[in-house]
């Protein structure tokens, strides 16, 4: 089905963003050799529009947080161990107690349906085959029920902009809640959108022409949640936190934390994990890359509660490296579009099989039997 011709699978596209932004064309698997991320980038570059392409890799300002996403990771070195047994290598792990095959995870990414028509319905079911955690977005192409539905068996946590009508949160809370979510993951780093030339330059404004439809659920034809606005109260705060605890059990986990004060104010306000990110460069351009404030958040909170990490992860070595300095597991954001991009639920399950086999491989030349046997001890921080 052409992302176009059915305008009601979306959720917050208007019709003006909807023209620009879907797939110019389909490729099937059998038509290209993808061996790593980098080709995933490449090829879905050629796949999607001009538009589609500026706003999934969009950058703040002059791209210097994204750009050293990516480079911050290559100035560590790894310090192998041998002469282990590696005939065994388990890549398992849990988050907030629950296992998963692999310490790769799907971070929140918007408006999954300009990448590929089935959107986030694509993305779930990969995530269910893969046996990961997925945190669907907010801003998703489809509704969160549709997206649920394709995968039932799926590890779902729901990202959550903190509204300032709090009838609208907590009508959001307890629908989640019905749908099956095991967590809140609450993004802290949007007061406002970061300041995104290339959206400006294509002329996309996403603060007035992105909203959301009716958020009512099927067969539910009275409701006073009409739609959320565009994006996130600008005075939630910390003291607010205790109004979501109060009407969730879910854990709630703080993602956009970049510095030790903030760590510990979490910490302090009894929240479950934290993801370390700095929202892949599109905010605040010139804040630290994330597996550099990996190194703070995680010396913060002193092994007290769980910390992740999302941004500039493109390799298995990436990955490990992460582990090294602390992260839980590590979330993936734009490297999910280009596999969508390529090859819908396919090309996703690429993108994360990649990872994971990359990911084992590095821990078997480094010696590492489990996820619990990599350690600081791993790394090396390189003076170039």
């Amino acid at each position: 089905m052409n992302a176009v011709s059915n305008p009601s699978v979306y959720s917050i596209f208007t019709a003006v963003s909807l023209t620009v932004l879907v797939p110019t064309g389909e490729i099937t698997g059998s038509e290209m050799t993808l061996v790593c991320l980098a080709d995933f980038k490449a090829q879905a570059q050629k796949q999607l529009s001009k538009t589609s392409w500026d706003f999934v890799e969009g950058e703040a300002d002059d791209g210097i947080t994204y750009n050293d996403n990516m480079a911050a990771f290559k100035r560590i070195r790894l310090r192998p161990r041998y002469l282990r047994d590696v005939s065994n290598v388990d890549t398992r792990t849990t988050i907030q107690g629950q296992e998963i095959d692999a310490p790769i995870c799907i971070s929140p990414t918007a408006f999954h349906s300009i990448a590929w028509p089935d959107g986030e319905k694509s993305t779930a079911r990969a995530a269910q085959e893969a046996n990961i955690c997925y945190v669907i977005g907010s801003y998703s192409s489809y509704t969160l029920e549709d997206i649920v539905a394709a995968a039932p068996r799926g590890f779902h946590w729901f990202q959550l902009y903190v509204q300032p009508d709090w009838d609208i949160n907590k009508q959001m809370v307890q629908r989640v809640e019905a749908l099956g979510f095991k967590a809140l993951v609450i993004t802290v780093d949007v007061p406002i959108l970061g300041n995104r030339r290339g959206n400006k330059r294509n002329e996309l404004n996403l603060e007035a022409n992105i909203k959301l439809k009716d958020l009512r659920s099927p067969g539910e034809k009275n409701c006073t949640l009409s739609a959320l606005s565009s994006l996130p109260s600008t005075s939630f705060c910390w003291k607010d936190l205790s109004l979501l605890q109060r009407i969730t059990r879910l854990p709630i986990i703080l993602k956009g934390i970049l510095t030790k004060e903030d760590a510990e104010l979490a910490l302090k306000h009894n929240v479950q994990g934290i993801i370390v990110s700095n929202h892949g460069g599109r905010q605040l351009d010139e804040v630290l890359a994330s597996i550099d404030a990996l190194r703070e958040v995680v010396a913060a909170v002193k092994g007290k509660i769980e910390v992740y990490m999302d941004g500039g992860v493109r390799t298995g070595n990436d990955v490990l490296k992460a582990l090294a300095l602390g992260a839980r597991c590590i979330f993936l954001g734009r490297p999910i579009l280009w596999g969508l991009a390529c090859k819908g639920e396919h090309g996703v399950k690429e993108v994360l099989n990649i990872l994971k086999t990359e990911l084992h491989t590095c821990m078997t030349l480094s010696g590492c039997r489990s996820v619990s046997e990599i350690s600081p001890d791993l790394i090396q921080f390189s003076r170039l």
